[in-house]
Parts: C-alpha cells; sequence; structure tokens
C-alpha cells in the first residue's frame, strides 16, 4: 500500500503547486493526483482488453482455433469494451484534466465531483464486464453495438448507462475550468486547451447519445416498452459507437499537437488554422457515423450521399489540415534550431531513441496512411459495399484506435511517468523498443484484416470463417496464408502490448526517482523554447511539402484501387 501511496506524492509549494521540469508549466496536486488516478485506470482496462485480444485472435486464426464460437462472442465483447471503450475514455479525461487545468496553470475545480466522476465509472466498467461474463440463456453476449432485437441482459444496458453518467460527472471540473479562465476576459484559450475543449462537447454529444440509445433498450429489456424499432436505436447508437472515436481522434490530435511540442521541438505555424480545423470537427465529424447506416433500409439514397460526402468532406478538409500543421510544425521547430539540413534532415535527426516522440510520430503516419485514408475511402456508398460488415472494417478501426490513438496515448503515458510519477524508465532499451515493436506489428495485422476483407469478402465477426461458414458450401481456403500472417504478427503485436504494461507498471514501481529539475531526457535539443531567432513563416517546409505529396498520391492510389474492387468479383469458391 506504501508504495501505491507514494507514486501520489511530490514536492509541492505551501499552495499545493509544483514547476514542471518539462514543461515549466505551474501543476496543481489535485490535478496531478486526478490525471494519474485515471491514467493508471486505463492502463488496467488496457491490461484486461489485451488479455481478450490473444484470445480473439487466436480463435480468428483457425490455425490455433482456440475458442468455440459461443465463447467467442464472450471474449470478443469483453475485448471491444476494455479497449475501445474503457482504456479510451479514461485516458480522455486524463487528457481533458491535462489540456485543461494542468496547461492553464489551475487548481482543479470541483475534486469531489471529479473524483465522484471515477468511481462511477469505474462500477460502471466492472458492471459491463461482469454482464458480459455472467451471460446465460436466453441472454446473448451484447458486442460492442448490443443491437435489439438481440436479448441482453438489462444489467449490461444499466451498467453501461451508469459509466456514462460517471464520464459526464468527470468532465464537469474540465468545462469548470474553462469558464474560470474565460470569464470575463478577451483571452484566447491555448490551443492544447482549446483543442480538449472542442473534445469535450463532441464527448457530451456521443455521451448524450448512448444514454439515449441504452436507456431505449433497457427500458424494453425491463418491460416498460413492448417493443423497439431496430433502426431507431441503430441510429441512436451510433452517435455514442462512432462518436466515441470522434473523442479519440481529436484527444489523439490534442495529444499530438502537444508531444510534438514538448518532445520534438514542433511549433505551431497557425493558431487560426489550427482553430478552424477543430472548429470543422465541431460541426461535420459525427456525420461519419452514417457509414455503418449505409446498408440500412430505413434511410434514403440522398441521406446516404449527404452525410458521407457532401458533409462529411468538411472532416475530412479539418484532417487534412491537421495533416500538414503539425509535421510543419516539428519541420519548422526544428529548423529554426539549426537541427537537420536538406529535404529531410529535420526528420532523421529528430530524437527517435525518445519513446515519447517515436510513439506519438508513428501515431500519426500510420493513422493517416491506414486509418485516415481507408476512413474517407469506405465512407463512399458505393465502395462501402466491398467493407461493410467484412473484416476489412475490422481492419480500419484497428488503424485508428490501435494504430492512432493507442500509440499517441502509450506515448502520453510514457511522458507522465516520468514527469508526473517522477520515475525513470526501468529500462530505456524497452521503452525504446515498444512504439517500434507495436507499430509495426499491428500495422502487418491491420493491413491482413483490410486484405482478407476486401479480396476476400472475409465477414466480421464471426469465429469461423476460413475452413468453413455453417451452412454454406461457400469456401474461404484462398484467405489461408493472410490468416496465417495475421496470427503471427497479431501475437508479437499482443506481446509488445504487453511489453509496454510491463515496461510501465515496472517504471512506477521500481524505476529510479527524478531528482527536482531533472527533464528525464524528454526535453528537445536546445530546451522548450530554443530558436534560432528565425521567424516561423521565413522558414522553409519543403519537406513536408513532399510528405503531402507522397500522401495525395497514395490517397488517390488507394481510392482508385476501390473503385476498380468495386467492379471484382471476391475470390471465394465453392
Amino acid at each position: 500500500m506504501s508504495a501505491i501511496t507514494s507514486l501520489f506524492r511530490n514536492d509541492y509549494d505551501a499552495d499545493g503547486f509544483r514547476t514542471c521540469s518539462v514543461t515549466g508549466l505551474d501543476v496543481h496536486r489535485s490535478v496531478e493526483n486526478h490525471v494519474k488516478l485515471f491514467g493508471l485506470t486505463a492502463v488496467i482496462a488496457l491490461a484486461v482488453g489485451g488479455v481478450f485480444a490473444f484470445t480473439v485472435a487466436m480463435t480468428r486464426w483457425e490455425f490455433i482455433g482456440f475458442l468455440d464460437p459461443g465463447s467467442y462472442y464472450t471474449h470478443l465483447s469483453l475485448h471491444a469494451w476494455n479497449l475501445l471503450i474503457f482504456w479510451m475514455v479514461f485516458m480522455e479525461i486524463a487528457i481533458l484534466y491535462v489540456g485543461g487545468p494542468m496547461v492553464l496553470g489551475r487548481k482543479l475545480p470541483l475534486r469531489r465531483l471529479a473524483s465522484a466522476g471515477w468511481v462511477i465509472m469505474a462500477l460502471g466498467a466492472v458492471g459491463v464486464n461482469a454482464s458480459i461474463l455472467l451471460t446465460e440463456a436466453p441472454n446473448e453476449a451484447p458486442l460492442l453495438t448490443a443491437y435489439v432485437p438481440l436479448p441482453v441482459s438489462p444489467w449490461f444496458y444499466g451498467t453501461a448507462i451508469v459509466f456514462l453518467f460517471g464520464t459526464t460527472i468527470a468532465a464537469l471540473p474540465f468545462f469548470a475550468t474553462i469558464w474560470f479562465e474565460t470569464r470575463g476576459t478577451r483571452r484566447s484559450l491555448p490551443l492544447v486547451a482549446f483543442g480538449a475543449f472542442i473534445t469535450g462537447i463532441i464527448a457530451v454529444e456521443a455521451i448524450l447519445g448512448g444514454i439515449a440509445a441504452f436507456a431505449y433498450a433497457l427500458a424494453w429489456r425491463v418491460d416498460l416498452i413492448a417493443a423497439v424499432e431496430p433502426g431507431i436505436y441503430r441510429q441512436l447508437y451510433w452517435i455514442i459507437g462512432h462518436g466515441s472515436q470522434q473523442i479519440n481522434l481529436l484527444a489523439m490530435i490534442t495529444v499530438w499537437y502537444f508531444l510534438t511540442h514538448v518532445v520534438g521541438g514542433a511549433v505551431v505555424v497557425s493558431e487560426k488554422v489550427s482553430r478552424t480545423a477543430f472548429v470543422f470537427y465541431l460541426f461535420f465529424i459525427n456525420l461519419g457515423a452514417a457509414h455503418h447506416l449505409l446498408v440500412d433500409p430505413g434511410v434514403s439514397a440522398g441521406w446516404r450521399i449527404w452525410n458521407t460526402s457532401y458533409a462529411f468532406y468538411g472532416a475530412a478538409f479539418a484532417s487534412m489540415i491537421h495533416a500538414f500543421a503539425i509535421p510543419a510544425g516539428i519541420e519548422a521547430g526544428r529548423r529554426r534550431r539549426g537541427q537537420g539540413g536538406g529535404l529531410f534532415g529535420w526528420l532523421t535527426s529528430a530524437p527517435w531513441g525518445n519513446p515519447v516522440f517515436a510513439a506519438t510520430v508513428f501515431s500519426i503516419i500510420l493513422f493517416g496512411f491506414l486509418g485516415g485514408i481507408t476512413g474517407v475511402v469506405m465512407g463512399q456508398m458505393q465502395v462501402n459495399m466491398t467493407w461493410h460488415n467484412t473484416f476489412a472494417a475490422v481492419g480500419h478501426f484497428h488503424a485508428t484506435v490501435v494504430l492512432g490513438t493507442t500509440l499517441a496515448f502509450m506515448g502520453l503515458v510514457f511522458f507522465v511517468i516520468k514527469t508526473m510519477f517522477r520515475r525513470d524508465f526501468v529500462s530505456n532499451t524497452l521503452a525504446s523498443a515498444v512504439p517500434y515493436a507495436y507499430a509495426g506489428a499491428m500495422s502487418i495485422v491491420t493491413l491482413m484484416m483490410m486484405y482478407a476483407g476486401i479480396l476476400y469478402g472475409v465477414p466480421r465477426r464471426t469465429a469461423e470463417v476460413v475452413r468453413n461458414i455453417p451452412g454454406s458450401e461457400f469456401s474461404f481456403a484462398a484467405a489461408i496464408p493472410i490468416f496465417m500472417i495475421f496470427g503471427i504478427f497479431a501475437v508479437v503485436a499482443i506481446a509488445s502490448g504487453a511489453l509496454f504494461i510491463l515496461v510501465s507498471v515496472g517504471s512506477l514501481l521500481f524505476g529510479d526517482r527524478l531528482p527536482g529539475g531533472d527533464d528525464g531526457g524528454l526535453l528537445p535539443e536546445g530546451g522548450l523554447h530554443a530558436d534560432g531567432g528565425q521567424p516561423i513563416h521565413a522558414v522553409e517546409l519543403r519537406g513536408t511539402f513532399t510528405l503531402c505529396l507522397v500522401f495525395l498520391a497514395v490517397f488517390i492510389a488507394i481510392y482508385v484501387l476501390n473503385w476498380y474492387l468495386v467492379t471484382q468479383l471476391w475470390s471465394i469458391g465453392a
């Protein structure tokens, strides 16, 4: 117990503040302790979800065939809820506290509400896990969607609502901080705080949709209403189902801006342009949820086309802005410091041995090339027919949530270990290896998922597909080589995730305590605010411009390829 309580101790002044040796920010005890609390809980959820990631992957890899179909759905539900929801949302509350009171140098207001929010969220998370594990006939494991009229335990819907309610409570101190900061002033919020604020607004939208969907289904399961209209439930559900990913997206981009500046020496090329991109998300990002409903007969073709093309392009345009602004900020910041000449010297000379920097930049690259491009492509109504309910869709959201958000959050956890817990890594070599191993293995896993779905039509959510489809004469045997590669690299990716948890927990328990003023090797060369005196707009950004042209070329190639594949038959046979 003393080892645990020692994790929440640092040296503070009489007012409870201390100056961070890395960011230079004045951090209050209340902020720091709650960031630690939510972050630790998130890592626990990551570990739990990782266990079920192994069992699910080893079942999908039919060479192993670990679980029977009945158990598979239970494990898939536990995997999805712990990694897509609990790991992400606990981390995102921590990010709100970093982006709000920490960046603004304030105490955390409404501390009892923050603590109460954590308690309610934890109870809801435990309740959801228990309701899935203890599911008995005639109820079924709910998966992430819990679609009606599938009979799902009312305890599941109830505890999911509890979790969402706790999240709302935990977010209130952040909004109070923004209110106190902006009340009666004309000052603009710092970009990181502004990004966190937009994240919080979109989170409220998503949470309200989730509470509406689950309350609707709960009323049916406890016989308050006779029936549920599946089409209405699906539309309500995807407000949270896809909205949760939009929270992930904005929180991830906020982390990108924060960490590339602190550990990579990046600058903001244009605050107004970056803020505008966040505002575009506010109005357009949730429209992307429509691609989950493109095969529903209940919505018109006009509705589908509008939401997945014209309106959705507002969010795609915002993502393109960030895709240029963040690497441009890294290039401008490093060139001003005189680090790296030529076209890509600013990038090759970057601190790639720093796991915080490596995880953040891999997140940017892989999210853009694998998650972002495929998201826009599969959001087109015609192309969606080759993606919808295939294993390719699973590959897409692993590219966004795992290669994008999880990698960025791993970098943030490593950052918090050194700056807030004030612990050195138990092994710098292992810590540095984590982002390379995890990003590399998961990239291959994700590509194999996409290939299996796009080229062979392998369905999602089924335990067995390669050997046979029960009740069907069709065979997917041609996809066996893809699943062999998928299985091997899934093991490597899960082992890399386990290594991340071991390094993180090991550093907290056994890492050397960093002395006051020690930056832990996180700061870029020359310190946080060093520059060569050159104005930002006088710095050449030819490296970023070249990378953007490469990205555009890949985007066009994948877009054209997918339209070509619409004209082809899947490689399955009798």
